[in-house]
């Protein structure tokens, strides 16, 4: 599993120039599921992206996490993480998960992360959307559950 995470003043989903999520203060992932995932990685994805500790405290260092600011979180499928480009000019997506599992799997991310008790809003899982994020920052962490130590 991986997810591009953005720490945001706010951010949204349009589908058909209409707004159909949108958050303040939070952060926004773009998440991708990859063939190999199971339940293992949503649970680590869930509690790492839900506690990094990515906002500034009073003395301006990048010690808080979402708990801690009750920051929102955006939660938008984004099946082209894993695209592979080694090859040629045109990315190849035989890694990402099939739409069945990418959606399942999707779901039950998105069910952890309001079970957290943090406040979540998505996408639409297979989609057009246009994402509109204003990045603090920036910041943006790169995270994939694959290279777990």
């Amino acid at each position: 599993m991986r997810a591009v995470v953005q720490r945001v003043n706010k951010s949204s989903v349009k589908i058909d120039n209409k707004i159909i999520s949108e958050i303040e203060k939070g952060l926004t992932v773009l998440l991708g599921i990859s063939e190999d995932d199971n339940q293992s990685d949503i649970d680590y994805m869930v509690e790492k992206i839900t506690n990094l500790r990515i906002f500034e405290d009073a003395e301006g260092k990048m010690n808080l996490s979402l708990f801690d600011i009750k920051g929102e979180l955006l939660v938008v499928s984004q099946f082209t993480l894993y695209g592979d480009c080694k090859k040629g000019r045109r990315p190849s997506f035989v890694k990402a998960a099939r739409p069945e599992k990418a959606e399942e799997y999707y779901d039950i991310f998105v069910k952890k992360c309001v079970q957290s008790g943090i406040n979540t809003k998505t996408g639409i899982f297979q989609a057009e959307m246009i994402v509109n994020i204003e990045n603090d920052g920036p910041v943006t962490i790169m995270l994939d559950s694959e290279k777990i130590i």
